[in-house]
């Protein structure tokens, strides 16, 4: 698949079958994420993947947006500990945000279905995952990517609008 037909075929996927995802293409949504940029290559995310199913159920009591029935969730976390210094250690967001879209084109790549279920910066959901998964303060859920085959088709959509171009020559 090109890569303007995986942007313009990603869409946010609600719906999943049961059929599980296997360990190389999960190996392969991660390899993906691990190739994305990141502010002086300090890679301060972690990942955690979920195919437990009662994890899974515990997941969806995070957020009212995560009641979600997929047969796996990778949990993109900020490590402060990699982060950078100072004014500039936000910077693990955009860092673990372009983790998470790699992983969202390459499922689309491989025929998954995908869900951005964004954690950070909601305060009680970063609780209820960190307490989910066992994390200290320092470890921040980004957010929960629900991955599996589509029970559901979306039509893939190109969304651009020109009002919100701006150049300046």
């Amino acid at each position: 698949m090109e890569v303007k037909e995986a942007l313009l075929k990603r869409r946010s996927t609600r719906k999943y079958s049961d059929k599980e995802i296997s360990d190389e293409q999960i190996d392969e949504l991660l390899h993906a994420a691990m190739s994305g940029p990141s502010a002086c290559n300090k890679k301060p995310w972690e990942f955690y993947v979920i195919k437990n199913k009662e994890t899974l159920k515990s997941l969806q009591k995070a957020t009212p947006f995560s009641k979600i029935n997929a047969p796996l969730a990778i949990i993109v976390v900020g490590n402060l500990n990699h982060s950078l210094p100072l004014w500039l250690k936000d910077f693990w967001v955009q860092d673990c945000s372009a983790a998470t879209e790699n992983i969202l084109l390459r499922a689309t790549d491989l025929g998954l279905g995908s869900l951005w279920c964004g954690i950070y910066p909601q305060k009680n959901p970063v609780k209820i995952i960190q307490q989910i998964l066992g994390l200290n303060e320092r470890m921040i859920p980004l957010n929960i990517i629900y991955i599996g085959y589509k029970d559901e088709e979306n039509e893939p959509r190109d969304q651009y609008d020109k009002k919100y171009v701006h150049f300046i020559n």
